[in-house]
């Protein structure tokens, strides 16, 4: 007798439906096969799954057992299929009650005794399973949150393979969860490794810093902070989630996508409901962080979307590794080919870098000699490329706190978290209206046709942007991102129209440019 179930797999971060197919062969020597270009994990499944059987008190068939993992050309791997294995060899047996095909779909890791253990990247497959019309799951009760924010389904949490047979026998019933709705969970800041929001409100200072900042998440503009060991970098940068607009629930559903398929959610968080913020350490490899190996995955880059990336020392890091950011950080995206084939992951995010001036850390510093030689100076700096430093529209200065000044950091109220929140709430929703809600961008994402249509510049305008060009020797690109900065400093003014202070102050944030001649880039 032959039975089918429907089961599915994760690739990258979309999910793939598996057809699993028993037939079993009465004749001949017990054997029990699995084949539809298995790994050792599934191929391993057979032990688990005949433990499971015996041991939760279902007869196990003798004869020859055939598992075919359709389609045969996509490669299987982990132990998602144990659950849909089993329940295909007991309907195949005739101990389960016939059911349609596409009735339910069956996903777990299976223990020897028959419970039911926690998988990966389940969330991607149920996702690509609504598509295809199925509503009723089986999954495990650990993996059971995280879809509970999907409407149109019905979750039915299991614990046991016993408690599975039983349900499709009507013999037994389980409570399906109750659907969740995001706005019941979007205040609550969930996030692996989420502890309370730090304030911008407790730096003492930086205000220059600050203002630099809170533009770049106005128009999601990436960052680079040069300043000297203790300055308060890695604490401005730690703060900027906290000033980001709140996840839409695609947003929210699309970075909860790749963290299921990491393996990264856990009890405390089936959902993400907070930007995320990554910081790598700068020993990461060019894997780590775009992503890759035999079995394409993503990578920081990709874990970071929707979110911010935070890479301190930002010259520290392999001189290759920098190079693989261009094309993520220009695309939004990035594209990863191995000879099994290629994958595509998001890469909306923040990049947020940080560095010291030079090696020592205190050139032109004001307290502290600095140590290095121009030639190792030199050395620093060439690993941050002309077509690096172009794709980061912000280069700010972060200059060494007065002590002075730790005594009146409360009287600051313009830049706290919810005051900068606030104002850059104000300018997403300016670009909002600009762009037109169903295609939103930010800024950093206008095309060249409009940038001329948003940023006009009056002929006094032009010319000042021109000369700045040509004393600077900047590329179109870097021309393009100072008209892109302009408009964000604009929609924060409130102002419709863009006016020589706005592109003063954009220029202000290009100072690897200004210095390229001392800094030999």
């Amino acid at each position: 007798m032959i039975s089918k179930v429907i089961s599915g797999i994760n690739e990258g971060i979309d999910g793939q439906l598996i057809a699993v197919e028993t037939d079993i062969y009465r004749r001949g020597l017990p054997k029990f096969n699995i084949i539809g270009l298995p790994d050792n994990a599934v191929k391993e499944a057979k032990d688990r799954v005949k433990s499971a059987i015996l041991n939760s008190k279902i007869q196990f068939p003798n004869g020859v057992i055939t598992v075919n993992l359709a389609p045969a050309s996509i490669k299987k791997t982990g132990s998602m299929f144990d659950l849909a294995i089993a329940v295909s060899i007991v309907k195949a047996t005739g101990q389960v009650k016939s059911t349609s095909e596409t009735d339910f779909f069956f996903s777990g890791e299976l223990s020897l005794d028959g419970s039911i253990r926690k998988v990966a990247g389940l969330l991607p497959v149920i996702l690509k399973a609504r598509e295809m019309g199925i509503c009723r799951f089986f999954i495990p009760r650990q993996n059971a949150a995280e879809a509970a924010v999907i409407d149109g389904i019905t979750i039915i949490p299991a614990d046991t393979l016993e408690e599975v047979i039983a349900v499709l026998n009507r013999t037994k019933e389980l409570s399906p969860v109750p659907h969740v709705e995001f706005s019941s969970l979007a205040g609550k800041d969930i996030a692996p490794g989420c502890g309370p929001r730090p304030d911008f409100g407790d730096i003492a200072g930086q205000l220059e810093t600050k203002r630099a900042v809170e533009i770049a998440v106005a128009g999601r503009h990436n960052i680079l902070m040069i300043g000297p060991p203790g300055a308060g970098k890695s604490m401005l940068a730690a703060r900027i989630p906290g000033i980001m607009p709140d996840l839409s629930f695609q947003e929210a559903l699309e970075t909860t996508k790749i963290y299921s398929s990491k393996g990264l959610l856990d009890d405390n968080c089936s959902f993400i409901t907070r930007r995320p913020f990554r910081s790598p350490h700068h020993s990461s490899s060019e894997i780590a962080l775009i992503g890759g190996g035999s079995l394409i995955q993503c990578g920081e880059i990709s874990l970071s979307h929707n979110g911010v990336l935070f890479l301190d020392e930002f010259p520290e890091f392999n001189k290759n590794v920098i190079q693989a950011l261009r094309e993520p950080l220009e695309n939004r995206s990035i594209t990863i080919s191995r000879a099994s084939g290629s994958m595509s992951f998001p890469a909306n995010l923040l990049l947020v870098a940080a560095m010291n001036p030079c090696p020592c850390g205190f050139l032109g510093d004001e307290k502290r000699s600095c140590l290095c030689s121009s030639i190792h100076i030199q050395k620093y700096y060439q690993k941050l490329s002309g077509p690096i430093l172009d794709r980061i529209d912000i280069h700010v200065n972060v200059p060494r706190i007065d002590v002075t000044k730790l005594n009146v950091r409360n009287n600051d109220s313009h830049y706290t978290t919810s005051a900068m929140k606030e104002r850059i709430q104000k300018a997403v929703e300016m670009q909002k209206r600009r762009f037109g809600s169903a295609s939103f961008r930010y800024n950093c994402q206008l095309s060249n046709e409009e940038i001329f249509e948003f940023c006009r510049m009056t002929p006094e305008m032009q010319n000042f942007l021109n000369r700045t060009v040509d004393k600077l020797a900047l590329s179109l690109r870097a021309y393009f991102k100072i008209l892109k900065l302009a408009r964000t400093i604009a929609d924060l003014d409130g102002s419709p129209d863009l006016t020589i202070y706005h592109l003063s102050e954009a220029v202000q944030y290009r100072i690897l440019d200004r210095y390229n001649h001392l800094f030999s880039l």
